[in-house]
């Protein structure tokens, strides 16, 4: 496993994990904008197709095509105000999405300049779970990983040992 080199931990981790549960002829609904994690999808042979940005707490049409076998949305439901009906609205059948582990020694992401740049929710991987399932999916696969930081001290420390990401592979029920 994390036999790719790309130069983030958490791209290896969520290629491979990708790449056992999808299809390389899945249709791929990625939510957000095209981003460094969705060109690498592309390059190994996958169809992505981005959203454009939009609001998914204000609008949800995006998720509602059939056009598509899979969404994947990484790290973007932490940023939504209710995750719910992005969630319940998807037409696909398969998910796969990761969100970042709520951290006991550090407070929630916070940019107060940029609205689109904020976690409203960091999740316990239990919480996850439940809005997963009130939204009609089951978990199918799910792994925990960590992000450790070069940086010198108590925290740095801690984030070598405790999970900081959560991903999960679902389908709907």
């Amino acid at each position: 496993m994390y036999k790719n080199t790309f130069p983030k931990k958490r791209y290896n981790i969520t290629l491979d994990f990708l790449q056992e549960v999808i299809s390389k002829e899945d249709k791929i609904l990625d939510l957000g904008v095209t981003n460094p994690f969705s060109e690498i999808l592309r390059k190994e042979g996958y169809v992505v197709t981005n959203t454009n940005g939009e609001d998914l707490d204000v609008d949800t049409s995006a998720v509602k095509s059939d056009d598509y076998t899979v969404v994947t949305a990484f790290e973007i439901f932490e940023h939504l105000v209710s995750p719910f009906n992005a969630l319940k609205d998807i037409k696909a059948k398969k998910i796969v999405a990761s969100v970042p582990l709520k951290l006991w020694f550090a407070a929630a992401y916070q940019n107060k300049d940029d609205i689109r740049d904020r976690h409203y929710h960091e999740f316990e991987d239990w919480q996850f779970d439940w809005l997963l399932e009130k939204a009609g999916w089951k978990i199918k696969k799910r792994v925990k990983f960590t992000n450790p930081v070069k940086k010198i001290g108590f925290r740095p420390i801690l984030r070598r040992f405790t999970p900081r990401y959560y991903l999960i592979y679902a389908e709907r029920v």
